[in-house]
């Protein structure tokens, strides 16, 4: 979690590594699991910085950890609005809008993310699950399988092919 998040803004920007730097302890907070003390320094970096995206997002994911959804993806949200191109928390509104039960919006972000990213296995992955949430199993499968395919990390791939097992038999499947 000490790694700059992927395409928040340019990396050489000097905001930029400022922004980073203002953020480092709350990342260290929420590698801790102290996400409430996370959240308090966050904000209290906004305050100070009300335009930074990573103290918005690393607040998303805080609030996440202390499942307070609603706040969390406000909070991605502005991550986004700051800097669209802010990977990481287009990727992780997309999972939270899911799990807030809204797969369009889900969707949307998870399109809008791979325009950005069309090669990137977290993009396919948040697809997968959103596509699932709203019952198109086609996708759902394409997304994860593909996502699969990068050989993620064990526990997830566990929990992606347990989904693709709910979603049942695929096309190829059906005619074996």
């Amino acid at each position: 979690m000490n790694e700059r998040p992927r395409n928040a803004a340019d990396a050489g920007d000097p905001l930029d590594a400022r922004h980073w730097e203002e953020v480092e302890e709350a990342a260290e907070l929420l590698q801790e699991e102290r996400p409430i003390e996370a959240i308090i320094e966050l904000r209290r970096v906004l305050s100070d910085s009300p335009r930074n995206p990573y103290a918005f997002h690393f607040l998303g994911v805080a609030l996440h950890e202390t499942a307070e959804l609603e706040a969390s993806r406000d909070a991605y949200r502005a991550a986004v609005a700051i800097a669209p191109r802010y990977l990481g928390a287009r990727i992780h509104l997309s999972h939270v809008l899911r799990q807030l039960g809204d797969a369009r919006g889900a969707i949307e972000q998870g399109e809008i993310a791979r325009r950005q990213a069309p090669d990137d296995p977290e993009t396919w992955h948040a697809l997968g699950l959103a596509h699932a949430a709203r019952g198109d199993k086609q996708a759902a499968r394409r997304w994860l399988e593909a996502y699969l395919s990068s050989n993620p990390e064990f526990e997830v791939s566990i929990e992606v092919r347990a989904t693709l097992e709910r979603l049942g038999p695929g096309p190829r499947d059906e005619d074996e």
